[in-house]
């Protein structure tokens, strides 16, 4: 990194709150799709992937936040 820049907040490049707010995004979406019967034939099918996309963000943070722990020095940088 160059060494003029600051360093972003830590509060700015936490993927906790985005894969939360993604999450909720389709999770609403999820259930207006099954509820109100909106959309092509796929809606729903999509709807339910991105949920999938989302448990597996999820997952992922999960094993950076297991290597910062061990002390691996591949884990991602940021995360406690």
């Amino acid at each position: 990194m160059a060494s003029g820049l600051p360093e972003l907040p830590a509060r700015w490049t936490a993927p906790g709150p985005v894969i939360i707010v993604g999450m909720t995004a389709w999770l609403i979406a999820t259930l207006v799709v099954a509820i109100w019967d909106l959309g092509t034939d796929n809606t729903l099918t999509i709807c339910l992937v991105g949920l999938g996309v989302g448990l597996f963000g999820c997952f992922v943070v999960y094993l950076q936040r297991l290597a910062v722990r061990r002390g691996s020095p591949a884990a991602q940088q940021g995360l406690t």
